[in-house]
């Protein structure tokens, strides 16, 4: 029996979906890691809302008690007595404080907060180009598999054309070249 000459473009067919493979499966890593980190984000964001939220429920409750004693301070003016005047002046005061101090906060937290959701927007970007990564160079894979088996030139050709775009995805995940 005569050994069959083996087409040398068979051999760039195999080199080509082991390259594919492995960026494939980095993409897949990758993209795992950048939707755990959006994940992460996200339940750091939601905590530092919640924390802004807290904050707002106790200044608004300040708020409350500031507007009361106010009102209880106007009734007061009508027959002063000096020491209950300086004492409501004190705890509007101290209410007072503490608001300010609430909103100071809720500033920071807020910016907290922000930076999270970006770094969660920016991993789901990340995410989102090793996923379309993975489905280009699965079919690049696929059809390569399906020419060498068919021994079929033009499929593997098609098989390129879709791991170029696959590869494009791969370097773009890293990079965020387009959007």
């Amino acid at each position: 029996m005569a050994e069959e000459k083996k087409e040398l473009w068979l051999n760039y067919l195999a080199l080509a979906t082991v390259l594919l493979a492995v960026c494939a499966t980095l993409s897949t890593f990758k993209g795992g890691g950048f939707s755990t980190r959006a994940v992460l984000a996200q339940s750091k964001a939601s905590d530092q809302w919640a924390y802004y939220q807290s904050k707002s429920i106790k200044g608004y409750i300040y708020e409350i008690q500031r507007d009361k004693l106010e009102l209880e301070l106007k009734e007061k003016r009508q027959k002063p007595l000096p020491a209950v005047i300086e004492d409501y002046e004190k705890k509007i005061n101290m209410y007072t404080d503490k608001i300010k101090k609430y909103e100071d906060e809720k500033v920071r937290i807020e910016k907290d907060a922000r930076h999270e959701e970006s770094i969660r927007d920016d991993a789901q970007e990340h995410s989102q180009m090793f996923g379309m990564a993975v489905i280009f160079l699965q079919i690049a894979i696929l059809l390569s598999s399906i020419a060498a088996l068919l021994k079929k030139k033009p499929v593997w050709v098609i098989g390129l054309v879709s791991g170029a775009v696959g590869m494009f995805y791969f370097v773009n995940g890293f990079m965020l070249i387009t959007k």
